[in-house]
């Protein structure tokens, strides 16, 4: 599955692609950025990769820039949709692939996908100090729903 932006490109992580990208092992045509992939992507790729199937749509995707084809970070779901019909999703890009918008339209993308896809609403929380995640949530469209000392929920209805 490839979803298509003007900056960006999502395609789905493989379980095998997610052991790769852990083990650093770089093939012809993976054009990962030198710095992917970051600290924070590694448990939930090591997750991924130990999975024997995955969800089709719910799960995790590489985040490539379209300028020059390089892999800059990831964006993923926690799963299915629960009862409610909400999802719940995180997402990542190098430091050095940020401000450029590139995250705002990775999450419209991933939202776009989930919502035809039969998500409702959707949920994510940043770390307190992240201003530059909140930015690209509430551009999104997600209201904050609740703060503690270390983070910040949001949502958004989808339907």
């Amino acid at each position: 599955m490839v979803l298509v932006g003007g900056r960006t490109v999502l395609e789905v992580i493989s379980p095998e692609l997610a052991r790769r990208i852990v083990a650093r092992d770089e093939q012809p045509g993976d054009d990962w950025h030198p710095e992917y992939p970051f600290a924070d992507e590694l448990d939930p790729l090591r997750s991924l990769a130990a999975a024997s199937s995955t969800d089709p749509v719910f799960t995790m995707y590489l985040v490539r820039r379209r300028s020059d084809g390089l892999a800059v970070g990831g964006i993923g779901f926690f799963g299915p949709p629960d009862g409610t019909g909400t999802v719940e999703f995180g997402y990542g890009l190098v430091p050095s692939a940020r401000g450029a918008g590139l995250a705002t339209e990775a999450v419209e993308l991933a939202l776009q996908h989930a919502a035809d896809n039969g998500a409702r609403a959707a949920v994510a929380d940043t770390d307190v100090a992240n201003v530059g995640s909140q930015r690209v949530l509430e551009k999104n469209g997600f209201v904050e729903v609740r703060r503690s000392a270390a983070l910040v929920c949001y949502r958004r209805e989808l339907a």
